[in-house]
């Protein structure tokens, strides 16, 4: 028989994909449940994404629920000792120390929601999603629709020529690709920029 006394073990959940491929929408619908069963929540998000609102996380679809800008993952263990769940919006853009955070904050038994790009616009692993991915009891990977042929996407391809590695931007800037049709975009992208050197 288990004691009603005993505080649930903390656990790390990621949820990962492309842009537009709802992993905000995710973090939102988790983090909107939690509340609705009282339970005490902080969310945060890095100061660099101020594409909707500077104090919320912003969805796609302008969903939205209030949040704390912080530039260094390590703010985030003040949370008071009575939050439960911590949510964690475009982790992508956080440094490795939030992998440690993560897990510190797991260990004092609160809830961790991730949601960010697991890849880059050149399809690498991005920041310290693949290390969260490692460490979480959970990780949902969800997908876009492919803008050019309808399959499920998994890319984020840059739109606006830029070789920096973080350019925030919405449908102006990025569509989501399947594997083939991102493979054939770049494979084009190349011969181009190879053509133009020439």
């Amino acid at each position: 028989m288990f004691s009603e006394n005993i505080k649930k073990a903390g656990e790390i959940e990621v949820i990962c994909g492309s842009m537009f491929s709802g992993k905000t929408e995710e973090l939102i619908r988790r983090i909107r449940r939690a509340k609705f069963a009282n339970l005490k929540i902080e969310i945060f998000k890095p100061t660099i994404d101020t594409r909707y609102s500077e104090d919320d996380v912003v969805s796609h679809d302008f969903h939205k629920i209030p949040c704390h800008a912080v530039k260094d993952p390590r703010e985030m263990l003040k949370v008071a000792d009575d939050v439960q769940v911590v949510g964690i919006d475009e982790a992508q853009f956080y440094d490795m120390t939030l992998v440690d955070v993560a897990k510190e904050l797991a260990d004092r038994g609160i809830r961790v929601i991730i949601a960010g790009l697991d890849t880059d616009y050149l399809g690498k692993p991005f920041g310290p999603m693949p290390y969260l991915m490692a460490v979480a009891e959970e990780v949902r990977k969800v997908h876009a629709i492919c803008v050019k042929c309808g399959n499920l996407a998994n890319h984020s391809h840059r739109l606006a020529h830029s070789t920096e590695l973080v350019v925030l931007g919405e449908k102006d800037a990025y569509e989501p690709l399947c594997r083939d049709c991102y493979n054939k975009v770049m494979a084009a992208e190349r011969a181009a920029a190879e053509k133009a050197a020439q």
